[in-house]
């Protein structure tokens, strides 16, 4: 029985960041607004010659499409005047492996969460069991930080590689490797906007981990003044 409980300890622990880290590339993959400031600050009406209100139009359709059951996007904005089909038959495909991941990062979000209430609601009843629970709060918000802090180095020193490992082991076929010349999707989501994409989920996990970890911490010390 012992052993269980340290197994669900440490299980629990492990969860915590990656619990933080899809809840914040969820949160990035449905903020229109981050999509909005790429198109801004990255000139994307200029690169691609659709305005500002198709481009928003197509950040919503992307949207929809990846928490929709449709297997593949058919997405139309209008660019001088006339109805053009935005993505080619590659981007298309790529994004069908896109959301492939995105549901994945979803079931790892729902899975994480659903223990994480599980082990919570067996420890906040008696005092003891919430000074357990708020020891793996605590651990695990540690824990985030340092995964975090390592992405984040990641990300500032070594960006390009950590990107294009990343499509590496993530797809098993070609369809990622883009145009920018010629494929819309890149035209309108270039390197630059995916640096500030990972950098935006870094700082998040890293901000949610520091929230989880504090409420351990206090809690423990509240717990350590009235004992003493």
């Amino acid at each position: 029985m012992k052993i269980f409980s340290i197994f669900a300890k440490i299980l629990f622990i492990l969860c915590i960041p990656f619990f933080l880290f899809t809840a914040s590339i969820g949160i990035a993959v449905n903020s229109h607004w981050l999509y909005s400031a790429g198109f801004e600050k990255y000139n994307i009406p200029q690169v691609t010659g659709i305005t500002v209100p198709e481009l928003n139009k197509a950040a919503t359709g992307l949207i929809q499409y990846f928490n929709s059951g449709d297997e593949y996007i058919n997405l139309q904005v209008i660019k001088d005047g006339q109805p053009f089909t935005l993505f080619n038959d590659k981007e298309v495909r790529h994004l069908k492996d896109v959301k492939g991941l995105i549901r994945f990062d979803y079931w790892i979000l729902i899975g994480t969460f659903a223990y994480l209430l599980i082990y919570a609601g067996f420890h906040v009843k008696r005092t003891a069991n919430k000074k357990n629970l708020a020891q793996v709060l605590f651990g695990g918000g540690i824990l985030t930080l340092v995964l975090g802090a390592a992405l984040g180095i990641g990300i500032l020193f070594g960006f390009d590689q950590l990107f294009w490992d990343f499509h590496l082991i993530s797809f098993s076929n070609d369809f990622w490797l883009l145009d920018p010349n010629t494929d819309y999707m890149i035209m309108m989501f270039p390197g630059e906007f995916w640096y500030d994409t990972f950098g935006f989920v870094a700082i998040l996990t890293l901000g949610l981990a520091v929230m989880v970890g504090a409420m351990g911490g206090v809690y423990l010390r509240i717990i350590s003044k009235i004992r003493n």
